[in-house]
């Protein structure tokens, strides 16, 4: 199974922020990384996850690190309410970063993705 490791970030919030995504397959190690003028954390890492699945072209076996729980709830729990709700959130509001969840959302519709939620700054 492929592990991809991911993060993002930004000073300020919104501000310039980054975002890496580190892929291990197989005994390959390979770095992305990228970032913004202005953006918010929540963006970048959306953004580290997509990018690392992006990176695939063919249908892979994937597990996703993540420390923010922003997108590991809401790409595990939130995002069928949201799609089955037109992108709406309980409160009738768009949900934020939808252009993301929606790239993230066809993303693990293709690949088999399976989810990891690692705390920050630990020894991982």
């Amino acid at each position: 199974m492929i592990e991809i490791y991911t993060d993002g970030a930004c000073i300020g919030n919104p501000g310039p922020g980054g975002w890496s995504a580190i892929i291990f397959e197989q005994k390959q190690k390979k770095e992305l990384c990228g970032g913004e003028k202005y953006t918010t954390n929540n963006r970048m890492e959306l953004v580290a996850a997509i990018q690392g699945l992006k990176h695939f072209s063919k249908k892979k076996k994937i597990k996703i690190y993540t420390d923010s729980k922003y997108l590991k709830d809401g790409i595990s729990t939130w995002i069928k309410k949201w799609e089955k709700n037109n992108w709406r959130t309980s409160n009738k509001k768009k949900v934020k970063n939808i252009d993301l969840w929606i790239d993230l959302n066809n993303l693990i519709k293709f690949h088999e993705v399976k989810w990891k939620w690692v705390k920050g700054h630990s020894t991982n």
